[in-house]
């Protein structure tokens, strides 16, 4: 889908983020109406949301940051997403860091992976959210989009982008539709509402340190403390 460059003749395009604890994408519809995500470093769709401070003029985001954790992990920051919209921060090299900041640089890198395989600058963005996400969490999400000189469309509930890639907007009739979302540091449930192609989040719950990456941790944990 093309949008008209409000500040010149230029025609440009939304891309779809998904910002995510453990890892985020990047995507857009091609003009043949298909949704196309952009591959990045290795080829790989999905970038870690790992951040490394290597100095202080030098900030490294996903792979190569993710593969120091365990070397460095003061100067490592992973699952970010999860303090949005919260006092914590983070000294890193004489420079105080809050949440949006570190996840501007998240999306500054799915930006620059976008610019490096299409050629085209992102601009316009729509940002998926959980549903439970609060307004202080939504602001934070929208600020750090613009420091990653974004401009942010729009922000939407994970679930309702979830339905509408499904091809739910397309029911004819109203209807209630239960999206289980299970991510790498969340898992929960939402019940919409779809009427005439109008979503509304009518309840939502879950646990934000129940995900993928949480299970994994307490597989190793069971593995390194069983007798077998």
């Amino acid at each position: 889908v093309t949008v008209a460059d409000k500040s010149s003749d230029a025609v440009g395009r939304y891309y779809g983020i998904d910002f995510g604890t453990t890892f985020s994408c990047i995507s857009y519809i091609d003009e043949y109406g298909r949704a196309e995500i952009v591959p990045g470093e290795n080829q790989s769709f999905v970038l870690p949301s790992v951040v490394l401070f290597e100095s202080a003029d030098r900030v490294i985001v996903g792979q190569e940051a993710k593969n120091t954790a365990k070397l460095l992990p003061d100067r490592v920051i992973e699952r970010v997403k999860r303090f949005m919209g919260t006092g914590w921060s983070t000294d890193q090299y004489g420079k105080t860091w809050h949440p949006e900041d570190i996840a501007a640089e998240i999306l500054k890198r799915l930006a620059e992976w976008t610019t490096h395989h299409n050629g085209e600058t992102v601009l316009d963005v729509v940002i998926t959210v959980p549903a439970y996400f609060n307004d202080a969490q939504r602001n934070a999400t929208r600020k750090a989009g613009e420091l990653a000189g974004l401009r942010v469309e729009r922000i939407i509930n994970e679930p309702t982008a979830a339905a509408l890639a499904y091809g739910l907007n397309s029911l004819k009739e109203k209807s209630k539709v239960a999206v289980y979302d299970f991510g790498g540091g969340t898992f929960d449930l939402s019940i919409l509402e779809l009427n005439n192609g109008v979503f509304q989040v009518l309840a939502t719950c879950g646990n934000t340190r129940l995900g993928g990456d949480d299970i994994d941790c307490a597989l190793i944990c069971l593995l390194y403390t069983s007798d077998a």
